[in-house]
């Protein structure tokens, strides 16, 4: 097998970035969905303890992420009915696995996605949309058809920020998943290790990969949004 630096494979190297790409993908899906039905429903709606439920939603944003995977790991640990249900159904603990990896992803990108989608849907003008019912759309193609593309630049940028987002997780991820070699370790977490074992040439590669991934993703949302 050829080596990198100080005995690291090539297989090695590469693993890090599909795990990470895999567990962002997987949790940019979910984040989308997700968040556009949630930003569309709380941006028209309007009810006692509305404001409450938003707070809890964005709190992801402001809290370190060391407790976030704090929370997570007391959520669905296996001392916790979450945990035991998921260990009972799928015969072993969610915690250090990549599974985890893709709920810490989750958690700390739908923000993101959220907040661009509820902006969207709220500056639609509400007359658009009732010429649509008036013809005789039902609320589902109302949605599909009139809504999603009148706000696609601004899911668009949402889902690419809650991408950038879920490859460059850490704390929670480290916390909640680990930082185990093939298995959970993502790009963030193998950089922290390769600094900590003073292989700052192969920490190089890994911060350059994902410099590049994020530049062009960024890069992608400028242009969508002229």
């Amino acid at each position: 097998m050829v080596l990198l630096f100080s005995n690291t494979s090539v297989q090695d190297f590469f693993s890090p970035i599909w795990l990470s790409l895999k567990i962002s993908v997987i949790a940019s899906i979910f984040v989308i969905l997700i968040g556009t039905v949630v930003g569309r429903f709380l941006g028209r709606a309007s009810f006692k303890g509305k404001s409450i439920i938003e707070t809890l939603l964005m709190l992801p944003m402001v809290l370190p992420p060391t407790v976030v995977g704090f929370v997570l790991i007391v959520v669905f640990g296996r001392n916790s009915i979450v945990g035991q249900a998921i260990e009972w159904i799928f015969q072993q603990p969610i915690i250090f696995t990549w599974y985890a990896g893709v709920i810490a992803a989750f958690v700390v990108a739908f923000p993101l996605m959220y907040m661009s989608a509820k902006s969207g849907f709220q500056s639609i003008d509400k007359n658009i949309e009732d010429a649509a019912r008036v013809d005789g759309a039902s609320e589902w193609q109302v949605f599909l058809f009139i809504s999603i593309p009148i706000v696609s630049k601004a899911l668009i940028s949402g889902s690419i920020l809650s991408f950038a987002r879920c490859l460059g997780e850490f704390g929670a991820t480290l916390m909640f998943a680990g930082n185990i070699p093939n298995k959970t370790q993502t790009i963030p977490t193998a950089i922290y290790l390769a600094i900590d074992s003073g292989n700052i040439y192969l920490a190089w590669l890994w911060v350059l990969t994902i410099l590049i991934i994020s530049f062009l993703m960024l890069f992608f949302v400028q242009m969508k949004q002229k």
